[in-house]
């Protein structure tokens, strides 16, 4: 029933798979999935992958994640709502990598740019995501802001606008689903404290310790997103 697949838009074709089972019958209304760590040795896959495929099918509606319990079929939707454009391959997995990658080089440069205006804005940012732990969508939105101040710092336009095309992708529907499996206050306090780590080396006019605390930061938000639904805790290190 479940194939190894090609290492090409992996979850896609995991959800695409999964979809067809249940649409031929082969997996039923109420019938329980296997878990997720089965799920990814069975299409060969890494359990990200999986996750990210069960929250396409999720959103879609042929499937029901229940915290604590598993994956399961739901019964089949009257018409599937399109989650992502056909050419959008970018899972949110990649996302926060490519992030991590390029956001780690810009907080570095930012310190060596860093000004007194620079720096009052991150800390304006940073106050909105203190009151708004309780509130996504409000520190979801101080959170993005967080991150363009630092590219901004750097002067340089087309950075700002790449950085940019990366960041807005954390405000999709399908990135906030997944999201909303383990996001709540103690995570955005969470980050509200990696943030203040960067905002201090930057601060500090210290190049080093701005990479490395924007790479510990989405380091931690990638364990965050890639938390079990419910079956094992995020740990960090």
């Amino acid at each position: 029933m479940f194939v190894a697949l090609e290492p090409r838009r992996l979850y896609r074709q995991v959800a695409d798979r999964i979809r067809a089972l249940i649409e031929a019958g082969e997996l039923v209304v109420g019938e329980r999935l296997p878990a997720e760590r089965d799920l990814a040795e069975r299409f060969g896959v890494s359990r990200p992958t999986v996750r990210e495929a069960l929250i396409v099918l999720e959103v879609e509606g042929y499937i029901q994640i229940r915290m604590g319990s598993g994956v399961y079929i739901a019964q089949k939707p009257a018409s599937t709502p399109a989650i992502l454009p056909a050419d959008e391959v970018d899972g949110p997995f990649e996302i926060l990598q490519a992030r991590c990658i390029v956001e780690s080089a810009i907080a570095e440069e930012a310190a060596r740019h860093a000004t007194p205006q620079g720096i009052a804005r991150l800390d304006e940012m940073l106050a909105r995501m203190e009151q708004a732990v309780e509130q996504p969508e409000r520190a979801i939105a101080a959170d993005l802001a967080f991150h363009s101040t630092i590219a901004d710092m750097i002067g340089n336009s087309a950075l700002r606008h790449f950085i940019s095309l990366l960041i807005d992708k954390r405000t999709s529907p399908y990135f906030q689903k997944l999201a909303s499996y383990f996001e709540g206050p103690h995570t955005w306090q969470r980050a509200v404290e990696e943030h203040k780590a960067i905002r201090d080396a930057i601060a500090a006019g210290d190049p080093s310790a701005a990479r490395e605390a924007m790479r510990r930061h989405l380091t931690l938000a990638q364990k965050r997103f890639s938390e079990s639904f419910g079956e094992e805790p995020a740990r960090e290190d």
